[in-house]
C-alpha cells in the first residue's frame, strides 16, 4: 500500500476531549420539543466550527448501571425482556436508569435486587460507555457483581422479564452469533471475560 494520507498516532493516544476544540459546534439556544417521563426531546441550535448555523435534535437521558451477576459456577444473570420500539424481546444484563442523584453503584445494587431478586458482597466497576452518542446524551455504568445471594424480586407496576443463568462461554457464543445484540449486555460480557482471564494468568504465575 502506498504511504497513508493519516496521522499514524503512538502510544498512548490521547483522549479525543481537547481543550479549544477546533472541531466544536457551539449551541447558540436549545428547546424542549417533548418531555416525557424521563427523557426529552431537545432542538439545538448551533454555529459550526466554519461558521454557519445549523441544528442538533436529540435525546436527554439521565444515565444508567448495567450488572454482570456472576455465580462461582461461572454462570452469569441474563435477562428476557420485550422491547416495545423494535417490537421482539432480548437478551440483556439486569440494568436500570439512575434515579435524581442517585449514583451509579447504588443504582446498580437496586436495580439487581428490584429485577432479579439479587445481592452481591463484591463489586467492580468494569467500564463505561455511550451508548447513542449521535443522537443521545445516555451513558451506562457497567458493574460486576459476585458472592450472590437470592432473595425476591421486586419488579415495578408494568415490568415484565424473565431471568435465567446462563454460562459466561455460552453469553460470549451468543454475542458472536447475534443471538444477544443488546450493545450494553455484549460490551459487559467481553470487559467479564477479559477480566476473568486476567485473574487466571495472573492467579497461574502466582503459583
Amino acid at each position: 500500500m502506498a504511504e497513508s494520507r493519516f496521522v499514524k498516532l503512538d502510544e498512548p493516544v490521547p483522549a479525543a476531549e481537547r481543550a479549544n476544540d477546533p472541531l466544536e459546534e457551539r449551541t447558540l439556544s436549545t428547546s424542549i420539543l417533548l418531555d416525557g417521563k424521563f427523557i426529552q426531546v431537545c432542538r439545538d441550535e448551533v454555529s459550526l466550527p466554519d461558521g454557519r448555523d445549523s441544528f442538533r435534535v436529540y435525546l436527554t437521558h439521565p444515565g444508567a448501571a448495567g450488572i454482570v451477576a456472576l455465580y462461582e459456577d461461572g454462570s452469569i444473570l441474563l435477562e428476557r425482556q420485550w422491547r416495545h420500539p423494535v417490537r421482539q424481546s432480548f437478551w440483556e444484563i439486569p440494568a436500570g436508569k439512575l434515579d435524581p442523584e442517585e449514583r451509579e453503584l447504588d443504582c446498580a445494587k437496586r436495580e439487581l435486587e428490584e429485577e432479579c431478586g439479587v445481592r452481591a458482597k463484591t463489586w467492580t466497576r468494569l467500564g463505561m460507555m455511550r451508548n447513542a452518542i449521535g443522537y443521545s446524551s445516555e451513558h451506562i455504568a457497567v458493574y460486576l457483581a459476585e458472592n450472590l445471594e437470592e432473595g425476591e424480586q421486586k419488579l415495578d407496576p408494568g415490568e415484565f422479564l424473565e431471568v435465567y443463568r446462563v454460562p459466561l462461554s455460552a453469553a460470549v457464543a451468543m454475542a458472536r452469533d447475534g443471538r444477544i445484540t443488546d450493545v450494553k449486555t455484549i460490551a459487559a460480557i467481553f470487559w467479564l471475560d477479559k477480566l476473568l482471564k486476567e485473574r487466571a494468568e495472573t492467579e497461574g504465575k502466582s503459583r
